[in-house]
Formats: structure tokens, sequence, C-alpha cells
């Protein structure tokens, strides 16, 4: 049985309301943009059928205008809380994979987060995005390919994560660029750099997304992971990233529903003393290692 018993609707107030639907979504029928006609119905049609499933009073419609306020008003150049906001309600997730059909042994895609940055600082094979971010050394390799196994030479590669305290660069507020940069594939199409072995961390939760976590018993933590986005001519945008394989977040849930099986990576502790691939001086850290070898799509598939 339903938690709740359906609401009692007379058939005189369902007319009153179905009128409604059926007035505001025409007022859209001369949109000469086809698809854009189709949006604003749909939508119109789906806000409407949410109010009456739910018979939404006029206070929460006050509360729901305010939080949509606030969202917006915390939101800036380095803090995307709408992003933030369809990432925890699996809007996100849900876009991702309606634009991201599986094809062959194409690597699965995922979310892209909030905090992306245009004009990351380029690196070439074997460089440092951490720039002097706290966290464990991470070697991480692989190759870009095509389905068919082809090597994509010069295949760009933007990857970006957070420090050993949860952080990324743009949340310190003080112009640092740090753990985020783009490199090429070389003809062979291989990649390799220096990153973080990545940590769980928490979204930020000091906004109106957290309240409403905190509102809803969910918790903020995602699970640890690196962002990827790779792009080469003739090939489907990938944006995805790689998790870490016996993180306990994993178990626990993602608070964006970020995870895929296929992209958790086992995240190789070597130490102390151990020879790095390409004779980094670490001065004596531990290190770690992984391996992702990524496959694009052609486009349009």
């Amino acid at each position: 049985m339903p938690e709740h018993p359906p609401h009692s609707i007379s058939p005189q107030q369902q007319a009153v309301e179905e009128e409604l639907v059926r007035t505001v979504a025409a007022s859209f029928d001369a949109t000469a943009d086809g698809r854009l006609r189709e949006l604003m119905q749909s939508l119109t049609r789906h806000v409407h059928s949410f109010i009456r499933e739910v018979r939404l009073t006029e206070d929460e419609w006050k509360a729901g205008i305010e939080f949509l306020t606030a969202v917006g008003y915390i939101t800036d150049a380095k803090r995307q809380e709408f992003v933030l906001l369809s990432d925890v309600l699996g809007a996100s997730m849900q876009t991702v994979a309606v634009n991201n059909k599986a094809h062959s042994t194409a690597t699965e895609a995922t979310v892209f987060g909030p905090f992306f940055l245009e004009d990351s600082p380029e690196i070439e094979i074997g460089g440092d995005i951490a720039a002097g971010a706290p966290g464990e050394p991470c070697w991480i390799e692989g190759t870009v390919t095509g389905t068919d196994g082809a090597p994509i030479p010069g295949a760009r590669l933007e990857v970006w994560e957070a420090d050993e305290d949860g952080l990324y660069d743009v949340q310190y507020g003080d112009d640092r660029t740090s753990g985020r940069a783009h490199l090429h594939a070389d003809e062979q199409g291989r990649y390799a750099f220096w990153g973080l072995t990545p940590v769980p961390y928490p979204i930020p939760f000091d906004g109106p997304v957290g309240r409403m976590l905190e509102r809803t018993g969910r918790s903020p933590v995602r699970a640890a992971h690196l962002h990827f986005m790779v792009t080469a001519p003739q090939r489907r945008p990938l944006v995805t990233h790689i998790f870490v394989r016996g993180d306990e977040q994993l178990d626990i849930g993602d608070s964006v529903f970020g995870v895929k099986d296929s992209l958790i990576k086992d995240f190789i502790k070597q130490p102390t003393g151990t020879p790095t691939p390409n004779g980094r001086n670490l001065g004596g850290k531990p290190w770690s290692r992984t391996r992702f070898d990524i496959v694009l799509a052609p486009a349009g598939a």
C-alpha cells in the first residue's frame, strides 16, 4: 500500500486543473523552433503533473522558489550550485546516460561535476598536474584508442582532481592553479602523468544544496575519483572519472550517483624507495600507480 492515501479530487476540480495544463501547453504552439516547442510543452506537463500529484501547497511553492533563488545567489564563476543540484538529484547522470549510449567497447561516461575550468595548464607526457597540491603522488598511464583498437595519436586529455584535503584549487579563493592540466597522447596513443591518489571528499555543503541533503538525511560525500575529459577529431567526446577500488565510500554510496563498475580501477601502493617509471625523485615519499586505457566511440555513435 502507498505510504499516504491518494488525494481525493472531485471531477470538477480535476477538470479545472487539466484545462490549465492544456492552456499553458498550447501557449507554446506558435514556437517556431520545433525542438524548443517540444521541450517547453513537455516541461509544462511534467511540472504541472508534479504539482498535482503531491498537491503542492502555496507555502511549499514559496519555499521552492526561495531555494532556487538561493542556488542562484551562491553561484559564481568558480562555484556552480545549479550543477551541484542537478548532480545530487541524479539529473546529471540521467542526461549522461541518454546522451552517451553504450557503443561496442567504448569507455563509459559519467558526470562532469562543477569544478572544471577552461584554459588549464598544458603538461608534457610524464608531467605533474598536482603543481604543489598536497597528497600522495600517483602515476597514471594508459592508451587512447578507438573501438577498433587503433591508437588515436594526439588525443587531448583534460584531467582534474581534489587534493588530499578534499578541495579543488578553485575552492581556496587565492587564484592558485593545481590538481588540473591537459596533455596529448603520443603517436601510439599513449599518455602518462603524475597526479594525486584520489580521496573521498564532500561536495560543497555550506549552501542550499548542502542544506537540502542534511534535511533529507543524505551524505554529501563523493567516492574518491579522478576526472577525465578526452577529445579527438571524429570521436565522441568523453567525460568520465576513474574510481579507487577498495574505497569504503563505494559501498556507502556516491552522492552524485557517478560510479560505474567499469570505471573502478586498482590504485597500487608502491613502497617507499620503489623506482618511479620516469625516474622522478619523490624524496622518499610512498606513491601509487594505476592504469586507465580509454576507448573513444566514433562521432555520432
